[in-house]
């Protein structure tokens, strides 16, 4: 019986290759499937957050921020060493959106903006927020932002004045975020289309304070302003806004 010959040195190198492989593409798949899960969790915290926060929201609150923790701490092992960096990319999305319900609930609490270094104390040790990111969700935030003073108006609340003066405020971050250069490439194609949406949350806001003052009391009880309706968000495909 023939002796088997030995194995190639060509094949192993080959067999290496494969399994490194599989292990990047089975972490790229957990690190999407996590992102996904914080972006939904980070969805349902804003929509969940009206002004002032009383007790039994914020009760509500607290395990989705415990599971988007728990989320991030189950991909450290995914993120070690070069992998934070090499997968950020997928998790992007997800941290973005994580910065933009942190910085609402932080706006509505204590009406600043969640800094860089508050934002990346959220997250356990060993996962980055890159600076864009960081940006990007607060870009978000003027959506989220408008939401709010529109659904105030609803209620025949001014979002001007007094303590919190939310067109001041978004103006503020309009004036701030006008002055960011994306650069080119992806980054700064993101940039310019997430300025496009600040610019056109904080005029829908300018106007419809606007038209409150200065025909308020034309307007029936529960009126809500142009603009400010699910139907014309959906045709103009902007997001918050």
């Amino acid at each position: 019986m023939a002796t088997p010959p030995p194995p190639s040195p060509i094949t192993a190198m080959f067999s290496t290759f494969r399994a490194e492989l599989d292990e990047h593409h089975d972490r790229r798949e957990r690190v999407i499937k996590a992102s996904r899960d914080i972006t939904a969790l980070s969805k349902k915290i804003a929509t969940s957050l009206p002004a002032p926060l009383p007790a039994p929201i914020a009760t509500e609150l607290a395990p989705r921020a415990r599971t988007i923790t728990a989320l991030l701490t189950a991909l450290l092992p995914d993120l070690h060493a070069l992998h934070a960096w090499r997968y950020q990319r997928q998790l992007a999305p997800g941290l973005q959106e994580l910065v933009e319900a942190a910085a609402l609930q932080h706006y509505l609490t204590t009406q600043r903006l969640l800094a860089p270094a508050e934002a990346r104390a959220l997250l356990p040790a060993g996962v980055p927020l890159a600076e864009e990111d960081y940006l990007l969700g607060v870009y978000d935030l003027t959506g989220e932002i408008m939401r709010f003073a529109i659904t105030g108006m609803a209620r025949g609340q001014v979002p001007g004045g007094g303590a919190r003066d939310v067109v001041g405020d978004l103006r503020g971050l309009r004036v701030g975020l006008e002055g960011l250069e994306g650069g080119e490439g992806a980054l700064g194609r993101e940039v310019e289309k997430k300025r496009k949406v600040m610019r056109a949350c904080v005029e829908k806001v300018e106007g419809a304070v606007y038209g409150m003052i200065v025909r308020g009391r034309e307007r029936p009880v529960g009126w809500v302003p142009e603009g400010g309706g699910p139907e014309e968000r959906k045709r103009e495909g902007v997001e918050g806004c």
